[in-house]
């Protein structure tokens, strides 16, 4: 049995993001993934990235999300560049996720926070 037993939510302010029923501002979007620039950015560079699959947390994942999990990595350094984060090793990102109320999630849908660009950012 999947850890995930829903593709969607309809209570999950994600879910409604991807379903295009909330305005965000696109980055990215394929079949599998969703990436939004960050509503209140704490970096020059601030999006987010998410599988369109209701995933609440790392805490969900399992065997089976190996996959989807290893492609959503390898996008993010190219949408990090795309969005105008320097190039590594002087360049660079900051590749964020909160799991749970103790790790500071606020929205219960698996989300990474990539931030970049010149220092002194915002907060982080």
């Amino acid at each position: 049995m999947s850890a995930h037993p829903v593709d969607h939510d309809a209570n999950c302010l994600f879910c409604k993001i991807v379903a295009k029923q909330i305005p965000s501002r696109m980055v990215f979007e394929d079949d599998e993934f969703y990436a939004f620039h960050d509503i209140h950015p704490w970096a020059p560079v601030h999006f987010l990235i998410i599988p369109k699959r209701h995933i609440p947390s790392m805490a969900h994942l399992g065997a089976d999300d190996v996959g989807l999990m290893g492609r959503m990595m390898a996008l993010v350094p190219v949408l990090a560049l795309q969005e105008g984060c320097n190039p590594y090793p002087q360049g660079g990102f900051r590749l964020v996720t909160n799991t749970g109320a103790e790790g500071g999630q606020e929205v219960q849908h698996l989300h990474f926070h990539v931030m970049g660009g010149p220092r002194p950012w915002l907060r982080g």
